[in-house]
């Protein structure tokens, strides 16, 4: 499908529709939500990963299997497990009938990956996503595969057990363009879950976007313009959480150990384009920047022992500096 609009204005506002559209076919079958749902689509309309951390329950894998089918992608699913090797994830080479090594495709190969309990495979398989997060291509054998357009990875944690688990290192966690916490549901949203999901009518999702949609909304998101006012506030913000730097406050320096780096700066501006343009805004302002700023911030961030004993979050120095 090729899409032709007369001016960005008037893609904006079909970028709005379609989203409108995407969420309805979601909320079909995945009940409340509603911030996780926006900033899942926000990371995948920035050409960004999310990372979705929340306790068992709580429709993570659902959710990601929905938005899959909602956006008529190919979808993948991968059980992050002590014993899952690279190649059972990036695939590799087998022998043929004619004795020809063959590359064959592993999950990686689609266009919507759920890395689910990612947390739970050595750091060995962990690093196998590295390259295709970042590079969109995998490395087999001394060749590259390019993987799929658009390419996303949507990885569930559970915050509660430890034991057994491998914690992402920082430069992982840095591919991430979102770290977005799952709640407990409210009442209301839990009995309309328990009401639908006891039935024998399980209610599913329609398709409504393709791939090539996706991606010429993506290139439609980084033409947004973003006055220097607001570019300055999501840079300054970055720098506010690094201590010892020019901007940092007394309370960084005192409950931070190392800071957001530079990738934070981008994804600040990027996600402050895409959150204006779901929201039928045609240039981001501040609020824009404040709404995706805890998801991209809080886990580039690392807190000493003094916010430890203090119980102070990331989430709230985020609130304190901005």
């Amino acid at each position: 499908m090729t899409l032709s609009f007369s001016s960005d204005k008037e893609a904006v506002d079909a970028l709005f529709e379609r989203y409108q559209q995407c969420r309805n076919e979601v909320f079909r079958v995945v009940i409340g939500q509603d911030q996780v749902v926006e900033s899942v689509f926000i990371s995948i309309f920035s050409n960004g990963h999310c990372l979705l951390v929340g306790v068992p329950g709580l429709a993570k894998t659902l959710l990601v299997h929905t938005i899959g089918q909602v956006l008529d992608l190919s979808f993948s699913r991968v059980q992050f497990t002590p014993d899952l090797m690279p190649g059972d994830i990036t695939g590799s080479e087998v022998l043929d009938d004619q004795r020809h090594f063959k590359f064959v495709p592993g999950p990686l190969f689609a266009n919507v990956v759920l890395a689910d309990e990612i947390n739970r495979t050595p750091p060995k398989t962990q690093s196998a996503l590295l390259e295709a997060m970042q590079e969109k291509q995998v490395t087999v054998s001394g060749k590259f595969y390019t993987l799929p357009a658009p390419f996303f990875v949507l990885a569930t944690q559970n915050p509660i057990e430890q034991e057994g688990t491998y914690p992402l290192p920082e430069a992982q966690l840095d591919r991430f363009m979102f770290h977005v916490q799952l709640g407990y549901p409210k009442f209301e949203d839990e009995l309309e879950v328990v009401r639908h999901t006891t039935t024998d009518r399980l209610p599913s999702a329609n398709k409504v976007m393709g791939a090539d949609e996706i991606l010429y909304f993506q290139q439609l998101v980084r033409r947004i313009p973003i006055s220097d006012t607001v570019l300055n506030y999501a840079v300054k913000l970055a720098h506010k959480t690094r201590p010892g730097g020019s901007f940092a406050g007394d309370e960084t320096n005192r409950l931070v150990s190392w800071g957001a780096g530079p990738r934070a700066s981008q994804y600040l501006a990027i996600g402050a384009k895409c959150h204006a343009a779901l929201n039928r805004k045609y240039a981001p302002d501040i609020e824009d920047v404040r709404a995706v700023a805890k998801n991209i911030l809080r886990h580039r961030m690392v807190l000493n022992y003094k916010a430890e004993a203090e119980g102070i979050t990331a989430d709230d120095l985020i609130e304190k500096i901005w």
